[in-house]
């Protein structure tokens, strides 16, 4: 995979029905990472812990199968890969861990976070091996979740857009951009009164509830792997992967 691949020419949001883009709402971009360089451990992201696992660095909780490790992110060419492979550890549910990879801005020197009024954007490949769990979400002080996706591939056509601030999520079907190997951009305008989300540039969902006038939260774009009891554990020793092109804030 080449790493022009990897990127795409800045997409134009339309977020009402009079086209007006990011750029006439005055949307500039404030924060990015485009993988065209070494991971910046300890200043922009932290790889070994969040404070969305009960332990830290391993989580047995939400049928996960997590065990942080930073080295199974890799950066190459343009691209992180996120690789998970079985590890030697054993998991207070009793299941074996699996190494993988995990990215957030939480606990870092920088401590960059994205708040309201802000789009997250995330450009993709998306993942075919079982077990395969990957997200971009936030995440902070016990909650403030919003998920600008969740995959699996057992359901190969389908994202999981999802608001935990104020209940709503759906599932978007798209059986031409939303394909395992396929590279797709995904965004999410973190709205105070809607939060919508965005697919290659097309808005496919309003939740209509939004996330307040005082929301805040850390970045967390990681590859959990299933414990098997809503979606296939993992059928073999991997290794499983899934890559990334760029993450960029707008507000």
């Amino acid at each position: 995979m080449t790493a022009d691949s990897s990127k795409s020419t800045p997409i134009t949001y339309s977020p009402a029905a009079t086209g007006a883009t990011w750029s006439a709402l005055g949307k500039s971009l404030v924060w990015a990472e485009e993988f065209d360089a070494p991971i910046e451990w300890g200043a922009k992201w932290v790889g070994d812990r969040t404070s969305a696992y009960r332990y830290a660095n391993h989580n047995p909780d939400d049928n996960k199968l997590d065990w942080l490790d930073p080295g199974c992110v890799t950066v190459s060419g343009g691209v992180a890969t996120f690789t998970a492979t079985p590890a030697a550890h054993t998991l207070e549910s009793g299941l074996q861990a699996w190494r993988t990879g995990l990215l957030t801005t939480e606990y870092t020197a920088e401590g960059f976070q994205v708040r309201t009024g802000d789009c997250a954007e995330i450009r993709l490949r998306l993942p075919s091996g079982n077990g395969a769990w990957p997200a971009l979400w936030t995440w902070k002080d016990g909650g403030n979740e919003v998920d600008t996706f969740e995959y699996h591939p057992d359901n190969p056509h389908l994202l999981e857009l999802s608001n935990h601030v104020n209940d709503a999520c759906t599932y978007y079907t798209d059986a031409h951009a939303v394909v395992p190997g396929r590279w797709v951009t995904i965004a999410s305008h973190y709205g105070e009164h809607c939060v919508d989300w965005y697919v290659d540039g097309r808005r496919v969902f309003r939740d209509g509830t939004g996330v307040g006038g005082d929301w805040s939260a850390y970045l967390i774009l990681n590859l959990s792997l299933c414990a098997g009891a809503y979606h296939p554990a993992p059928s073999a020793p991997g290794p499983v992967t899934f890559a990334v092109g760029h993450l960029r804030v707008y507000r």
